[in-house]
C-alpha cells in the first residue's frame, strides 16, 4: 500500500484548555505543537488561529506569526490554514489568510464544499462563496484542502472537476461522525470514497469517539487520515484518557507501520500533492 500522509488538526474553533489542558490556543503553543507532531510523523497541519483570550480569530496578523513560525521551526511541514465561515461569515474574513505573503503565505487552504450543521451551529457555505475561496486559492497557488462531510459535497467536487475549476491532483478530507451529517460508518466511508474524483489523494477521520475508528479504517483502505485535538479531546474515548496532538500522531503512524506502510518523506508528501516550496535537507 502506498505510503501514509498524516494530518494533523491541531487547535479548531471549538476546543478548550477547559476540556484537555493540551489544546494548543496561542501561536507559541501551536508551533511547538506543530514541531512535535513533526516528528511524530505528521507531514500537513491544519490550523486555526485564536485570539489573546483563546477565542477563535481569523485576524491575518495572527496566521502570519504562527505561520512564519511553523516554517522556521519546521522547514518544508505543509501548513494548511483554514478558511471556516464556521463564526464569521464574511468572504473578506474567510480569505484573509490566503492573501499572506512570503513566508507567512500557506501551502493549502481548508475548504468546506457546503453548508452543514454542528452540534450546536451552523457552517453556512453557499456556492458562491465556495467558488470565492477556490478562485481565491487557485490565483494564489494554494492548494484547496477539500473538506467532505455529506455525498453532496463528494458529487459538488466532482462537478468542479468536470468544469477544470480545481488544479490536480486533489487532496480531500473525509469527516464522518458529525452530528448534522453523514455518520462515521464502513458504509458511508467506503461509499463516500468510491465517488471521489480519480486520482484524489484522501484522508479520513471521525468526530469525537469516531476519530479513531474511522483513521483506522482509512489506513487499512490505503487511505491517509487526519488526526489531532481539533476533532477529538480524548486519546481514550472510554476512559476519558485526554489526548496529545502528538500522541494522536504517533498511534495512526504504529498503526499504518503495523499495515505496512511507511511514513511519506515530507519531499514526497509535497511531491504527490503537487507542492513546491522548501523541503528539510
Amino acid at each position: 500500500m502506498p505510503p501514509l500522509i498524516l494530518n494533523a488538526c491541531l487547535t479548531g474553533m471549538v476546543t478548550t484548555k477547559e476540556k484537555n489542558p493540551h489544546v494548543p490556543i496561542s501561536p507559541g503553543e501551536i508551533i511547538r505543537d506543530a514541531v512535535a507532531v513533526a516528528g511524530a510523523g505528521a507531514r500537513i497541519v491544519h490550523i486555526h488561529a485564536r485570539a489573546v483570550d483563546g477565542t477563535p480569530t481569523w485576524d491575518p496578523e495572527v496566521y502570519r506569526e504562527i505561520i512564519t513560525g511553523i516554517r522556521k521551526a519546521a522547514p518544508g511541514l505543509i501548513v494548511c490554514a483554514s478558511t471556516s465561515g464556521r463564526l464569521w461569515s464574511a468572504r473578506e474574513k474567510r480569505a484573509a489568510v490566503l492573501m499572506l505573503e512570503g513566508d507567512a503565505r500557506p501551502d493549502m487552504g481548508s475548504l468546506t464544499l457546503g453548508s452543514l450543521n454542528f452540534a450546536r451551529q451552523a457552517s453556512t457555505n453557499p456556492p458562491e462563496d465556495i467558488l470565492y475561496l477556490l478562485d481565491a486559492m487557485n490565483e494564489r497557488g494554494i492548494k484547496p484542502e477539500f473538506e467532505i462531510f455529506d455525498l453532496g459535497m463528494v458529487d459538488f467536487l466532482r462537478q468542479l472537476a468536470a468544469e477544470g475549476r480545481v488544479r490536480m491532483p486533489l487532496y480531500a478530507n473525509i469527516l464522518l461522525g458529525n452530528r448534522g451529517t453523514a455518520d462515521a460508518s464502513a458504509l458511508n466511508l467506503a461509499y463516500l470514497v468510491s465517488r471521489l474524483p480519480a486520482g484524489c489523494v484522501w484522508a479520513a477521520c471521525g468526530i469525537g469517539r469516531h476519530q479513531w475508528p474511522m483513521n483506522a479504517l482509512a489506513l487499512a483502505m490505503g487511505g491517509h487520515a487526519r488526526v489531532g485535538l481539533e476533532d477529538n479531546l480524548y486519546l481514550d474515548t472510554d476512559t476519558k484518557e485526554l489526548g496529545t496532538n502528538a500522541a494522536m500522531v504517533e498511534r495512526a503512524a504504529a498503526a499504518g507501520a503495523a499495515l505496512g506502510r511507511s511514513l511519506i518523506t515530507q519531499a514526497d508528501a509535497r511531491d504527490l500533492l503537487g507542492l513546491g516550496g522548501q523541503v528539510p535537507g
